[in-house]
Order: structure tokens, then C-alpha cells, then sequence
């Protein structure tokens, strides 16, 4: 398991929360993930989705408990559309890695209720690629799932 500095399982605020010995908002529990309030949320209503079993990020996720975690987010966002929140639409979001923006290094999945003039953005320099290089990026892509993570013949696309 990846462990990034300051990140001891000892120390993870989420595996504490996980483990009823910090606070937390709890909106729902099951016995793979616990899902609560983000303490510092970008609007009212922002959703942490967290494995119960410390992972720092998809690397150290196995392949049923990341399906496990999406699918409780995805009854997250039908949620908060039906819970009288303000949310006119939905970001879904997993920081992963420092580089990343990820702050606590426990998996976790926000679930951001979205509304028009809340203020939160991305910004990037969003910049065409040219054929060649994006052909040249998803072959590396194909060929790390053939080394070492599960792909198979069926996946690949020329």
C-alpha cells in the first residue's frame, strides 16, 4: 500500500471517522463504505465517499471496492437531487495523488451539489492534441492494461 507523507493509517482522520472515533456527519454506512458531510464543503451539501478499509488512492483500491464506492456515489448525487439541497447539477471528483489536490490520503470520492453562481471552478489551459500524440498516448495506455492491471484482448482498440 502507497502511503503518502504524514499519512500513517494511525494518523488518517478517515479511517477515524470510519471508525466512529472522530465526528462526523454520517448520511450513509454500509460494510464497505461510509459516506459524510465534507467539513469544508464547496457548497451546502458536499458528500465525502470513503472505503471503510484504508486505501490512499486507486492504486491501493481493489477493483470490487472502487465499483462499490462509485455505485454509493452515484445513489449520492440521485440523493441530493431529491433532498430539497440546492443542486442544479453535479460534480463527481477523486483527487489522487498530492500533485492532485488530494489533502487527506484515504480514497475518497466527492459528490458536489452544483448550482449557478456558487463560484467554484477549474481552470485548466484545455489545449487540442493532435491525432498523432493522443494515438501515441492511448497505446501506452493499452499497454500498461496488458503488463499489470487485469486487461484484456477484448478492451483494446486500434
Amino acid at each position: 500500500m502507497a502511503e503518502a507523507p504524514g499519512s500513517e493509517v494511525g494518523a488518517c482522520i478517515f479511517c477515524a471517522i470510519v471508525a466512529r472515533q472522530a465526528q462526523a456527519s454520517v448520511v450513509y454506512e454500509d460494510s464497505t463504505a461510509v459516506v459524510f458531510m465534507d467539513l469544508n464543503p464547496v457548497t451546502p451539501g458536499h458528500l465525502l465517499v470513503v472505503p471503510r478499509e484504508h486505501a490512499v488512492g486507486f492504486e491501493d483500491l481493489d477493483e470490487a471496492t472502487s465499483a462499490h464506492v462509485w455505485s454509493v456515489g452515484h445513489r449520492m448525487a440521485r440523493a441530493l437531487r431529491r433532498s430539497g439541497l440546492r443542486c442544479e447539477g453535479i460534480n463527481v471528483f477523486v483527487a489522487d495523488g498530492e500533485v492532485a489536490f488530494q489533502e487527506v490520503f484515504h480514497f475518497h470520492l466527492h459528490v458536489i451539489p452544483r448550482y449557478a453562481g456558487e463560484g467554484f471552478s477549474i481552470n485548466a489551459a484545455w489545449e487540442k492534441r493532435e491525432r498523432a500524440l493522443l494515438d501515441a498516448d492511448a497505446e501506452a495506455v493499452r499497454s500498461a492494461l496488458a503488463v499489470g492491471l487485469g486487461g484484456d484482448s477484448e478492451s483494446r482498440s486500434g
